[in-house]
């Protein structure tokens, strides 16, 4: 049984999205949500469908005996980063070496980096009258958005397009193709 820990820092429309693709799922199981705040949507999503929430700050997550500890506990043997804004400590990419993955509102490596989330990218590609966006799954690593590419799926910008409007087509994307690059990756593992 490969056990996922999520992490997230906001409403959640991701984690909610993998709760129900991997719910009957008998080899993949959302072990938990880790979250970074405590106001965030993700944990009122994770507490309605019984979901453990491992909630965390700064000090925690840079504690690397007590935040191994409490993945541990849930068994978690892989990471999606789902609107995470922290920087992955150094111990967990080592740790969890090809085992963490994240998405990234972009076509990495444009619009990447630290800073670079949500309505930022959106408003920075419609800025740069961009024809193209989407959205990039890819092996975290010790930098912002540097690690290898995964998958990139994307999507056509009309001029009459705002950030709004392709936040919309990114999280489309998002809902869509997360969960089957996950799915993917994870069998591809196993195989080896």
């Amino acid at each position: 049984m490969t056990n996922i820990a999520i992490f997230a820092s906001g409403a959640g429309s991701n984690a909610l999205n993998l709760i129900n693709y991997f719910k009957t799922n008998t080899q993949i199981n959302i072990a938990c949500i880790a979250c970074n705040n405590a106001n965030a949507g993700v944990i009122t999503k994770a507490q309605a469908e019984h979901i453990p929430i491992l909630l965390f700050d700064k000090l925690m997550l840079n504690n690397e005996t007590e935040f191994m500890q409490m993945l541990t506990i849930h068994d978690v043997n892989f990471i999606v980063l789902a609107g995470f804004l922290w920087k992955i400590p150094a111990y967990l990419t080592h740790n969890f070496a090809n085992k963490i993955i994240n998405l990234h509102p972009a076509l990495l490596p444009n619009y990447g980096g630290k800073g670079m989330y949500g309505m930022r990218v959106h408003t920075a590609v419609i800025d740069n009258k961009e024809t193209q966006s989407g959205i990039t799954i890819h092996y975290v690593n010790e930098h912002y958005d540097e690690g290898q590419i995964i998958a990139q799926y994307t999507t056509t910008v009309f001029q009459q397009d705002t950030p709004e409007t392709l936040a919309h087509k990114i999280h489309e994307l998002e809902h869509t193709y997360l969960p089957l690059v996950i799915n993917e990756v994870i069998q591809k593992q196993k195989t080896y």
